[in-house]
């Protein structure tokens, strides 16, 4: 067989296999879409209560122009807050694991930031940074650290010990161990806070936005909703989820690419 043949065929075997693995999600999609397509035609409620798929493209189609622009401010401030998280919740994940001061001092403040509402700081944020998209950055760079600082930590406690300790008797410097052994050890677990955060981050950016904000998703469903524009409703929500399954997307191949797969990490003896 030559190469391009050895290509074509590992090509093939991937597809059937991604086929396999998401034709129950894609048919449970369908099915879900063309009963609520039919109950609607059946049923006629009002369109102010509930919209039809149908309905929703077409105002979605209709209202484009304003829309992209919105996605794409929400986007930049929950892309940008999130990768501040991800630096942030990282190094603070570190300290903590290294010091029991850090960890008696931060980790409670970071555990009660968790536990309060966006409707309670927001009012805060506008007041200290205005109707401007900074402010939404620093929200959603809030809401999305705990999650990795929390796997950092358990994931550096979950090193054996034994890898310090090689690398060590070879004649690394801790703070190298640390940074070369203990954390590629710890990165898959790191990278399930990360999935964690990501999965929250434009949800949180379109509510700080919907509770004030010049331009944005949250905005922008704020004006449909005052004007009871319901498939407009449906259309910020869908592509706030559809946002988010990019950037999950993103990280997982981010994941793939500096770490492997998981599969990777499987004993091979352990068959």
């Amino acid at each position: 067989m030559t190469f391009h043949g050895r290509t074509q065929g590992r090509g093939t075997q991937r597809l059937r296999h991604a086929i396999r693995r998401y034709w129950p999600t894609i048919a449970a999609i369908v099915t879900i879409v063309a009963v609520w397509q039919i109950w609607v035609d059946a049923t006629h409620p009002p369109v102010t209560m509930i919209a039809s798929p149908s309905q929703i493209v077409a105002a979605t189609v209709r209202s484009s122009s304003t829309l992209w622009p919105a996605a794409l401010m929400t986007f930049t401030e929950g892309v940008a807050g999130f990768l501040i998280a991800c630096l942030a919740g990282v190094l603070l994940g570190v300290g903590i694991h290294c010091s029991r001061t850090a960890y008696a001092a931060l980790f409670p403040l970071l555990t009660a930031a968790q536990t309060l509402p966006l409707i309670s700081i927001a009012p805060l944020f506008l007041i200290w940074f205005g109707f401007e998209p900074a402010g939404k950055i620093v929200i959603v760079a809030v809401f999305a650290l705990f999650p990795i600082v929390v796997q950092t930590m358990r994931g550096l406690q979950a090193v054996p010990r034994f890898y310090d300790d090689v690398a060590m008797t070879c004649g690394a410097s801790r703070a190298w161990t640390l940074f070369h052994v203990d954390l590629r050890v710890a990165a898959r677990q790191i990278f399930g806070g990360v999935r964690v955060s990501a999965a929250y981050v434009f949800a949180t950016a379109a509510t700080a936005e919907y509770l004030g904000a010049r331009t944005g998703l949250g905005i922008w469903l704020q004006a449909a909703y005052n004007s009871f524009q319901t498939p407009l409703i449906f259309t910020a929500t869908f592509v706030i989820i559809v946002m988010t399954g990019l950037l999950l997307l993103a990280v997982r191949a981010v994941e793939r690419l500096t770490i492997g797969s998981p599969a990777d990490d499987e004993d091979p003896d352990a068959q």
